[in-house]
């Protein structure tokens, strides 16, 4: 409405109209449907958009109608003074909508002053505007002379744009007395068409012929497109390759792994050379999904799964395989293999252990239950029918339980932890289906120990040796047993067995470590009182009931130098002797002035004396021998001489560490007379003297004998248990005179010894580390060489 309507200077009923016009503004809309034909030309009348909405052409006059729209190169415009639609451009239906069943253009219009909108939908209608069209404008086909009628070619098919009744209805090929023409109905894959040969060739008379391949849509009147084959007569190769089967039909499982080996198609040539040599391929023909899924090896015909096989998906495929020869002009034999997919069994079987005893105790009896199994299998039939099995090598068995797919898992024989601790069970569980599909379930089964091992020593019976003077209360030797069972079952404790016995009572100052065996003396060992002993540990395990065994102890006690020569003579009482002799002064040399004499209470190198001169006034008067104690005189004795002299005798044995004692000798020079004078009163106290050496001397000796009694007696007892041939023997020393010696011997292992003194033997061996009184006999007897004990 223009400005100068509105005017008060107007008439009051034009005003009126103006204010009505205003207050009632309002937006409305419309749907209106026009359809027009695909490429109509530009300015073509799609329809009267204002007469269909009723408006008048003197409300168009004071108000514009436009189209709303983004588009650069708008397809409709409208025209603002009568309303009507026209085509701004030419349409093609195939670009705007693509190949739609159904092609509708939305517009938006709109009334302004006041505003409506309404929206226009255009159909545009399909219209054969496409003609079919080839790939390829040429084809060459190769074919040979011999190529028998009936052979068939697949070509490549033409392509449409449009839809519906205008896409390609049919092919037709130009008239010729040697091809015809098929075509073959593949579906949604369209119509293929193929080359026949009705008619053998003969290259003399036609080196090629010249076909058209036309293809019709089905307009009224329809569109064509052409195709130019030139096929080429080739000469030689007259036979083509033959299939040895005429059908090819195979069963495929889906879910196949890639490579699969799915069917072989062999066919042969009867040329030979390479006319004669086959090679395999897929046909033109075939759908490209194909060559997705499967493959076909060219020499042998083998055809190959190369990608998923889904049954859900498609449950066959019809694939045409080609067999063409090698000649110059290829033959080729065209042979549909039908693939039809089998359904798989899917699932595998599921393995639940419900209920577990992850130990049992190695004494359970056979069928004793260790565990409940559970088998479930997600197919039906066959595929969900379940076997469940486990292992031949282990002591167990799968019992079938009343309720469906239960089992439970028993003892089927004796268990022996301390052979297998463990077993790692494995249980198999499979279906029926084909192929079937199975699945494993691991258990670990641990063996309990039971108490039914008893502790066994390391060595039976043990044999020590030990030195005497030991420290009380100090570690001595040790004792080990061990037991096959475990935790508390083989915890072992020892105890040594105490019987209050007389043979027994050395066991009273011994104690033992009840954790480790090691086993302490109370008291030190004195080899002069006790050599060897004997007594029993028993180990005892901590299990319920407990077990124990029990190991003889043999010990031997060594002499070490613990005891100082004893001086015999000159008597004393605080072991300093002192003794006085009384000699003429008309000696000659050589003469006997005395005889210290010198007992050791020790044996071997420990008990062997030794004499020397410690002290001496005049070393050309006085000689002593340094193996018997006998002081000589060296020469006769002349006026010049001192009437008195002292000698300091040492005495020491002759251990690594020696002891000694010394005695003092007093000689005094007399005249001959006075000699004779006191030689009366000297033998009176020398007879007493002797009484008292005789009394002491019989002490030692009935001592000594007691105890080599006792050792002898042990000792026999001992080595009858071992059937030894040896014999007692003491070593003789010649020039030994004045101090006892001693033997006594004793076995260990194959080795026999002898604890003896001073001197050894021929034939004997000092044993290292035994502080030179042990000597190792031969084996062999020399009863014909022993001698006494000497003093």
């Amino acid at each position: 409405m223009e400005q100068r309507e509105c005017e008060p200077k107007k008439a009051r009923g034009r005003w009126m109209r103006c204010v009505v016009a205003v207050l009632l503004w309002t937006v409305a809309s419309a749907q209106l449907r026009y359809s027009i034909s695909e490429e109509v030309k530009e300015g073509t009348v799609v329809g009267n958009v204002a007469k269909d909405l009723g408006l008048d052409k003197s409300t168009l006059k004071d108000r514009k109608y436009r189209i709303v729209t983004s588009a650069a190169d708008p397809l409709f415009h409208v025209d603002q003074n009568d309303g009507v639609l026209y085509v701004s451009r030419k349409i093609d239906r195939e670009e705007v909508c693509e190949r739609t069943s159904t092609c509708v253009i939305n517009l938006k219009t709109v009334l302004e002053n006041p505003l409506e909108v309404h929206y226009v939908g255009v159909e545009v209608l399909d219209i054969n505007d496409h003609s079919p069209t080839f790939p390829e404008k040429e084809t060459t086909l190769e074919i040979s002379e011999s190529l028998l009628p009936g052979a068939r070619i697949p070509l490549q098919p033409a392509r449409d744009p449009d839809g519906g009744p205008f896409s390609i209805q049919q092919y037709k090929l130009s008239s010729n007395d040697h091809f015809r023409l098929e075509v073959k109905d593949k579906g949604d894959d369209g119509k293929i068409p193929v080359l026949i040969v009705q008619k053998s060739l003969d290259r003399e008379m036609s080196r090629s012929h010249l076909l058209i391949l036309t293809a019709l849509d089905g307009g009224k009147p329809p569109k064509s497109g052409d195709m130019t084959i030139l096929v080429n007569v080739l000469d030689v190769n007259d036979n083509a390759p033959v299939f040895f089967k005429d059908v090819y039909s195979v069963m495929l499982d889906e879910n196949a792994p890639v490579g699969t080996t799915v069917i072989q198609v062999n066919a042969t040539d009867l040329d030979d050379g390479p006319n004669g040599d086959v090679v395999y391929s897929f046909s033109n023909s075939v759908n490209r999904k194909v060559f997705k899924l499967f493959e076909i090896n060219p020499t042998t015909g083998a055809i190959t799964v190369k990608g998923l096989i889904d049954y859900e998906e498609k449950d066959k495929y019809e694939i045409e395989i080609q067999a063409s020869d090698k000649g110059l002009a290829p033959l080729s034999t065209q042979k549909s293999v039908l693939i039809k997919i089998v359904d798989m069994n899917d699932n595998a079987p599921e393995i639940e252990v419900t209920s577990f005893s992850s130990s049992i105790p190695e004494d359970s009896r056979p069928g004793t239950t260790v565990a409940l199994i559970s088998v479930n299998d997600l197919d039906s039939g066959l595929n969900g029918k379940v076997i469940c099995t486990i292992g031949e090598d282990v002591p167990f068995g799968l019992s079938p339980s009343l309720q469906d797919k239960m089992y439970s898992l028993v003892t089927k024989s004796p268990l022996d932890r301390e052979k297998k601790s463990q077993y790692i069970i494995t249980v198999a569980a499979k279906d029926a289906g084909q192929p079937s599909l199975s699945s494993e379930k691991t258990i670990s089964v641990v063996v309990s120990d039971v108490n039914d091992n008893s502790p066994e020593f390391s060595l039976s019976p043990y044999t020590f040796y030990v030195t005497e003077g030991n420290d009380p209360g100090a570690s001595v030797f040790s004792v080990k047993a061990s037991d096959r069972d475990e935790n508390d079952n083989a915890l072992i404790s020892y105890h040594i067995v105490r019987d209050g016995s007389e043979e027994n009572k050395v066991t009273s100052f011994l104690n033992i470590n009840s954790d480790n065996g090691h086993i302490t003396a109370l008291k030190s060992f004195d080899f002069e009182t006790l050599k060897t002993f004997q007594f029993q540990v028993v180990a005892t395990d901590s299990g319920a009931p407990s077990l124990s065994s029990n190991v003889t102890v043999n010990v031997f006690i060594l002499d070490q130098n613990d005891n100082a020569p004893v001086i015999l003579y000159p008597l004393s009482s605080n072991g300093s002797a002192e003794g006085v002799e009384e000699i003429p002064r008309n000696v000659n040399a050589g003469h006997l002035v005395t005889k210290v004499r010198a007992y050791d209470a020790d044996i071997g190198y420990n008990g062997w004396l030794l004499f020397s001169l410690q002290e001496l006034t005049d070393h050309s008067l006085f000689g002593l021998d340094r193996y018997t104690g006998q002081i000589r005189t060296l020469r006769s004795f002349t006026e010049t001489d001192e009437a008195e002299h002292k000698l300091v005798i040492l005495v020491k044995d002759n251990g690594n560490v020696s002891l000694s004692a010394t005695a003092t000798v007093i000689v005094k020079l007399v005249e001959p007379k006075e000699a004779f004078a006191a030689s009366d009163v000297k033998s009176a106290a020398k007879v007493d003297d002797d009484d008292n050496v005789t009394f002491y001397l019989m002490i030692t000796l009935g001592s000594v004998s007691v105890l080599f009694l006792i050792s002898i007696i042990v000792l026999i007892a001992m080595q009858c248990s071992k059937s030894t041939d040896y014999t007692s023997k003491y070593l003789q020393e010649t020039n030994y005179d004045g101090t006892l010696c001693h033997s006594i011997q004793y076995r260990s292992g194959d080795k026999r010894y002898m604890l003896v003194g001073p001197r050894m033997s021929i034939g004997s061996t000092i044993v290292p580390g035994s502080h030179a009184n042990t000597l190792v006999l031969p084996d062999r007897r020399r009863t014909s060489e022993e001698v006494q004990p000497c003093i």
